[in-house]
């Protein structure tokens, strides 16, 4: 009779009664994980990508209705904009404080506790939503759903997966992650021809109620973390959590604002100043903590530095220019929304073509390799993107992102795997959260440098040609390309030419961003050739991570 108990955790549990029968399971014994919870750990992997699909579904989907809802509710163009930064800000601000919190008092439980939000949440928009201020508010509690869901879906995965297998679970997560990105404007523009804009939201709601019932049975109770009752961490670091959540915030919230004072603005500059001294308040903090959010001496590991280096880079690059994308599609080369998500859609394909590769990559060639081969693909894809023009067919389109989306799941995984390979087990949620952050501020930087790149270069191409136009007028054609094709179209049929120098401009501008992020992936790239390991790292637990240092201390 096996004694399996289907609700252990991983982290912490023993091998069951019988034993391990296979190499598999000897080896997620000697890693620490309960029989029932590896022999189920594919099935808790489906379970973790569903919940974490919603997240991605949920937030890349908004783009293609906003132009819908914010004409229903009557939304300013600010209003608009905390539609996106409300989530974003939420979202950034909390991820190391719910890691935390997740990691000593249950994953499991801030899993389910996240997925119900987010359920009920857009359960709440779908019905009752009808102003612009509810909208916001909406969006920051998602904000917070995705914040309990996205970091302990990770934490989760290398507690349930023995070494061995993590690199090939994370490339699923990762494709999930990126699939769900690519996926979620082409679902929000298929439900748009049909219905109204709030079916974008109540599409979370029947893949919550899934996730839910599938994670009571399937997700391990205490999966890896370490409460205090089991003789794991204390009590929550209070300060740590403050300083982490204020200073991130105010970061964000200052490099968003960024986009409509100005980058050299005394409010930029001092919210950024602030956001940055708090941040290094909490990093001294930490280093005096007893118990800390985030154990600073990982970053003395050059594979967990340079992978956070490396994501910060690499989602600074492609949310940059990505973000103006689907903008250009529909503007510039007439695709419909629906036409414009469906022309992205192969890199998702990609994505899922990969991924299941990257782990036999890695076995064979390591990750300081694969993570950089991977790098200069997808650098090579950017520049690829950096040759379009304004008659570009979709052929020249399709290469440079079919190369992009090869590279980044290429590279994303096995630098995901090596920053939470250097985190012990039990604190993986602090690991996750990383990760998160990472990716959280690269892209927020991201679209607020390289858009300022992009407005900067094409207001200076398009300048000449509406020299002669009044003030406000020629400052509303140079703002945005909507506003010089609504300048254009104003013209009458003296404004065609006009509309062909707007979209030209707009076009050496998305040349020029798409050639700056190339430069920083390429950085992303030579980082991880210079401060990658050769071999894959092992996760393992703070009591091996103590053994190995005694042993060390004996002999020397």
């Amino acid at each position: 009779m096996s004694g399996t108990n289907p609700e252990s955790a991983s982290g912490g549990a023993h091998p069951t009664v019988d034993g391990p029968a296979t190499e598999g399971e000897r080896r997620a014994a000697a890693d620490g994980i309960d029989l029932g919870v590896y022999r189920r750990r594919w099935t808790t992997l489906l379970v973790l990508c569903l919940a974490l699909s919603a997240t991605m579904l949920a937030n890349t989907s908004l783009g293609v209705a906003l132009p819908f809802l914010s004409q229903d509710l009557g939304s300013s163009l600010s209003d608009q904009q905390w539609f996106s930064n409300a989530y974003a800000l939420v979202f950034a601000g909390l991820l190391f404080t719910t890691s935390t919190l997740a990691d000593r008092y249950g994953r499991k439980l801030m899993l389910q506790a996240g997925l119900i939000l987010f359920g009920t949440v857009s359960l709440y928009v779908w019905l009752f939503v009808g102003s612009s201020a509810e909208l916001i508010a909406a969006r920051g509690l998602l904000g917070l759903g995705g914040a309990m869901i996205m970091p302990v879906t990770l934490s989760i995965l290398t507690s349930v997966f023995p070494s061995s297998e993590r690199t090939k679970a994370v490339g699923v997560w990762a494709a999930v992650s990126g699939a769900g990105t690519a996926l979620g404007p082409v679902i929000a523009g298929l439900l748009l021809e049909f219905t109204t804009w709030h079916a974008v939201f109540a599409i979370n709601i029947p893949v919550v109620v899934v996730a839910v019932i599938a994670g009571i049975r399937y997700v391990p109770k205490n999966a890896g973390s370490a409460a205090p009752a089991e003789g794991g961490h204390g009590g929550i670091d209070i300060g740590g959590a403050i300083l982490s959540t204020a200073g991130i915030t105010i970061v964000v919230y200052g490099l968003i604002d960024a986009q409509h004072v100005g980058w050299t603005a005394p409010r930029t500059l001092i919210m950024v100043a602030v956001g940055l001294v708090l941040i290094g308040l909490f990093v001294l903090w930490e280093r005096r903590a007893k118990d800390p959010m985030l154990d600073m001496n990982l970053f003395r590991n050059a594979g967990f530095s340079a992978s956070a280096v490396a994501l910060t880079l690499v989602f600074f690059a492609m949310i940059g220019v990505f973000f103006s994308l689907s903008q250009t599609l529909i503007l510039v080369f007439g695709y419909s929304p629906l036409g414009s998500s469906v022309a992205m859609l192969p890199m998702s394909i990609m994505m899922v073509l990969v991924a299941p590769q990257v782990a036999g990559i890695v076995e064979r060639f390591g990750p300081r390799v694969t993570i950089a081969a991977g790098l200069v693909l997808a650098a090579a894809g950017m520049a690829g993107l950096s040759t379009l023009r304004v008659d570009s067919g979709y052929w020249h389109l399709l290469l440079p992102l079919a190369l992009t989306a090869g590279g980044m799941s290429l590279a994303m995984a096995p630098a995901t795997d090596q920053l939470m390979a250097n985190v012990p087990r039990e604190r993986a949620g602090m690991g996750s959260a990383t990760n998160d952050v990472t990716r959280e501020v690269g892209a927020s930087l991201g679209v607020a440098v390289l858009g300022s790149v992009l407005g900067s270069s094409y207001a200076s191409h398009l300048g000449p040609a509406v020299a002669g136009l009044p003030e406000d007028v020629r400052a509303m054609a140079e703002q945005s390309l909507p506003g010089g094709l609504q300048v254009a179209a104003s013209l009458g049929q003296q404004g065609a030419g006009l509309a062909q120098q707007v979209m030209t401009s707009w076009m050496s501008g998305m040349q020029f961003a798409n050639l700056a992020g190339a430069g920083l992936i390429l950085a992303a790239a030579l980082v991880a050739w210079i401060w990658m390991p050769r071999k894959a790292a092992h996760t393992v637990s703070t009591e091996h991570h103590e053994q190995e240092e005694s042993a060390e201390n004996v002999s020397g």
